[in-house]
């Protein structure tokens, strides 16, 4: 199940060899093969549409469905579906809402949940949803302003002031939500403007017996068999927003050879990456990354074994620990094949070929730029001072609010800057709960890992231990803290810096401490990111030169439009068929009989009688699609609503550096299994009726 481009990011186990099957010739998001793409929607492919599938999509089909769209900022996309503000998404993207509505006494990612009324749908405590409205190209501006491009960390100074500004000045102008994102690996900028939604209800969720049967076996493979849907409600005034884009839905199943479309926000892709970058993701990076998520693992495993609200606790976090190690092994075991490196390397070769003498050295230099900074990367990566727990972030996020606020807003840190702010702010004032005993556990394990990476005697290990172990000095940091109580937290938020500082709250004066060294390591990072940005700049350029076609930028988690065939393929030597349905479904329970998370609920039980079991439930398309488009809507040629993205099958897992349609496959609930299960199993007949109108 994909969810986001972070650790939580899903990804299967896969072998080298499985992987190696799908390798192409990697290419840097130009001159694109078959289906591959994930497309800027005011940059839409409309030659290779129309040459490969005869098609052509209208100003107006295109800006219906961008404006159908969502992004949700837990992570994960979604698409209004109604006229009285009814999203489609993920149960897995939801289930960071029902993990923080739930309670002891109701646990609603287990067991489910359905509005019977308006006034029954449940408030998100946190939950922001984008509408992107506008898409402006402000890279001109923002290069005349980086004018000390030889002094990076000048250079990174001056970019965050000129995106400061201008992100500041649409803002006030528009009232909108203005990201700067930056693509093509730094050689365009564009202006993002999103309309907000921050009152978000959940409506109908499914038991995760449903959402998720088959469980951790299953995932990322194919033929599945889930329910991975959840419908939410934005709300505007107090009232169900009216809504003039959303989406009809079609009452036809996809076919075999069915065009369609994918409207969503992929996460972070590296197909312009060299062949440095990608060794240091395979020799750095994603190992480290992946002793972590394993760490985490067991941690939380241990955790949920003191009992079932124990369980219930740890259970979101862990699912997304166990997707992000999944995601990591298999993306690591791609790396780790030297076919990978060498692909990629004989393309690199290739441009520089097609160059001449004058360029390809320029392209070398941008080459060897990369390099140095993968090896920078590499000695700052254990370096870090931010610890993975609820209490501390708040306290360092509300320490840098209160000192970023005494700087003028060009020269705030990006996310302090004013145009974020409402955002920022709804976080920090989450009503979500906060759990104690959980939390501290987690900064025991946090402060373990800063000894482990720094050792017991570095100067700050031992201020920020203050003669105590992990666990004990844990222990007391949490126990003293005021931060989960979200009025006390207020307090905080409205608190000039000098207040925070003569707080006596121990996780704030524990932030406090570190905030120095994070500030340090932060600049470091952000002048390697300005090095990097404009050494990916002239290899877009020159690698332009080199290739033709329509090209599309790697993924940044911002709306793409992907495309592709619902078309089988083969496995073993066998046809994997493009879709399943309600009678595998049961057959699937029957032939893992007596197996942990292959046992669909009771409500599918009882409705057995009444289901329509020929009804389509999953199918698969060849779309290019990563973590972050989960929750994206399906749609054919008439712009309806056909499905809903929940996964990639293993064979897909190299698609964070390249794609192949040979194998992979995006997976998708389809929109009449959708329909047929809120009908004839959750008695949900009225909201089934509403949706589409």
């Amino acid at each position: 199940m994909r969810i986001l481009h972070s650790p939580m990011c899903s990804f299967g186990f896969v072998s080298s060899l499985r992987l190696l099957v799908c390798l192409a010739v990697l290419l840097p998001c130009h001159n694109v093969i078959s289906d591959e793409g994930m497309y800027l929607f005011n940059e839409l492919p409309t030659q290779q549409l129309k040459s490969r599938h005869d098609f052509v999509p209208s100003q107006q089909w295109a800006d219906s469905l961008r404006l159908s769209s969502v992004r949700f900022n837990s992570g994960g996309s979604g698409s209004f579906i109604s006229s009285d503000g009814l999203v489609l998404t993920n149960h897995h993207v939801a289930s960071d809402t029902l993990h923080k509505l739930s309670t002891p006494e109701r646990n609603l990612i287990e067991d489910g949940f359905l509005a019977k009324t308006i006034g029954d749908e449940l408030q998100a405590p946190d939950l922001e949803l984008n509408q992107l409205v506008s898409i402006d190209n402000v890279t001109d501006r923002i290069n005349a302003a980086v004018t000390s491009k030889d002094d990076p960390e000048k250079a990174a100074t001056q970019r965050r002031a000129i995106v400061a500004e201008i992100e500041q000045e649409s803002t006030e102008k528009t009232g909108l939500r203005s990201d700067v994102v930056t693509l093509y690996g730094g050689a365009q900028s564009h202006l993002y403007r999103y309309k907000k939604y921050t009152d978000v209800r959940l409506v109908w969720a499914p038991e995760t017996a449903a959402a998720f049967f088959g469980g951790d076996a299953d995932n990322f493979e194919y033929p599945r068999f889930c329910m991975d849907a959840t419908i939410m409600r934005v709300y505007e005034n107090g009232k169900p927003a009216k809504l003039k884009n959303f989406l009809r839905w079609s009452d036809k199943p996809v076919s075999d050879g069915q065009l369609v479309f994918v409207s969503g926000n992929p996460g972070r892709t590296q197909r312009i990456y060299t062949v440095d970058a990608l060794k240091y993701l395979r020799d750095h990076r994603m190992p480290y990354v992946l002793n972590y998520l394993r760490r985490k693992e067991v941690l939380l495993q241990q955790f949920g074994l003191g009992g079932e609200e124990d369980a219930r606790r740890a259970r979101d976090g862990l699912f997304g620990i166990q997707n992000g190690r999944k995601a990591y092994t298999g993306m690591l075991a791609g790396l780790q094949s030297p076919q990978t490196i060498a692909a990629k390397q004989e393309q690199q070769d290739k441009v520089l070929a097609s160059l001449n003498a004058q360029d390809a050295t320029s392209l070398r230099a941008a080459f060897a730029e990369i390099a140095d900074v993968q090896q920078a990367r590499a000695k700052l990566l254990k370096q870090s001072v931010t610890f993975r727990s609820r209490y501390f972030d708040l306290a360092l996020s509300i320490l840098l609010l209160a000192k970023e606020d005494e700087k003028p807003n060009q020269d705030r840190l990006s996310e302090f800057t004013d145009a974020g702010r409402d955002s920022l702010l709804q976080d920090l004032l989450s009503t979500a709960p906060i759990y104690r005993d959980l939390e501290r556990v987690k900064l025991a394990d946090e402060l373990a890992r800063f000894v482990e990476a720094r050792g017991g005697d570095d100067p700050l290990v031992v201020q920020t231990l203050a003669g105590k172990g992990p666990r004990e000095r844990a222990a007391e940091l949490i126990d003293g803290s005021e931060l989960d109580d979200v009025d006390r937290r207020k307090k905080f938020v409205e608190s000039n810096a000098k207040t925070l500082l003569d707080s006596n709250d121990p996780v704030i004066q524990l932030a406090a401490g570190l905030e120095d060294e994070y500030r340090r390591i932060r600049n470091r990072n952000e002048s390697l990111d300005e090095r990097q940005r404009q050494a990916y700049a002239t290899i877009t350029q020159l690698t332009n030169q080199a290739m033709s076609g329509e090209s599309y930028p790697d993924a940044t988690f911002t709306l793409r439009l992907a495309f592709g065939l619902v078309k089988p393929y083969q496995q073993d030597g066998q046809t994997i068929p493009i879709a399943t349905n309600f009678a595998g479904a049961f057959e699937h329970e029957t032939r893992h009989a007596g197996q942990k998370d292959f046992k669909l609920p009771q409500s599918w039980h009882d409705a057995k009688e009444k289901l329509n079991d020929s009804t389509q439930l999953n199918f698969v398309c060849t779309a290019d699609i990563i973590g972050g488009n989960s929750g994206s809507p399906v749609v054919n040629r008439q712009g309806e609503l056909v499905g809903l993205i929940f996964d990639g099958n293993i064979q897909s897992l190299t698609s964070d550096y390249l794609y192949s349609d040979r194998q992979g496959r995006a997976v998708s609930v389809s929109g009449v299994g959708i329909l047929e299960a809120l009908r004839n199993v959750y008695d949900a007949t009225e909201l089934a009726d509403s949706i589409g109108h």
